[in-house]
């Protein structure tokens, strides 16, 4: 696995613990065209391993980060906040949107995820039309419309 992932630039990381979510996230990117280039990722701790090649990532190319990360914020064993505090704070990984995908409508969720420097912050709709659009609508505009930084 980890020599496919050092030729091939990884375009979507998808951070979800929840397989039912992971599943509906992919199927809404992939209406889209937006799937081929995507790893699914179950905890924070396997998305940091996987973005600074550590860990059963070792070995992988660094330079090839991704274009979009997605991640749900509550999370076991490294939650989305911890994360995006973690990315963020680092000049190497720091221009990488994250956006966060969760259920949490809670103020406190949104104004820390801002603070730390969150590009998005989107809450899960519940009914599965609502889903597949939202997910399908932040695809196409950090894959297509956006224009990401270059360094």
């Amino acid at each position: 696995m980890i020599e496919s992932l050092n030729c091939a630039k990884v375009e979507i990381v998808l951070c979800e613990d929840n397989a039912d979510d992971a599943e509906l996230t992919i199927r809404a990117l992939s209406k889209q065209g937006l799937a081929n280039s995507l790893i699914h990722l179950k905890d924070g701790e396997e998305l940091l391993h996987f973005i600074y090649g550590t860990g059963p990532y070792n070995g992988r190319n660094v330079a090839l980060q991704p274009r979009l990360i997605i991640l749900d914020l509550k999370m076991p064993k490294v939650d989305g906040l911890e994360v995006v505090r973690k990315l963020k704070a680092d000049k190497s990984t720091s221009m990488i949107p994250l956006v966060l995908l969760t259920s949490s409508k809670e103020e406190k969720d949104i104004m820390e995820s801002y603070s730390l420097g969150v590009n998005s912050y989107i809450v899960k709709p519940m009914e599965f039309e609502g889903y597949v659009k939202a997910v399908s609508t932040m695809g196409l505009y950090w894959l297509i419309l956006n224009q990401p930084y270059q360094s």
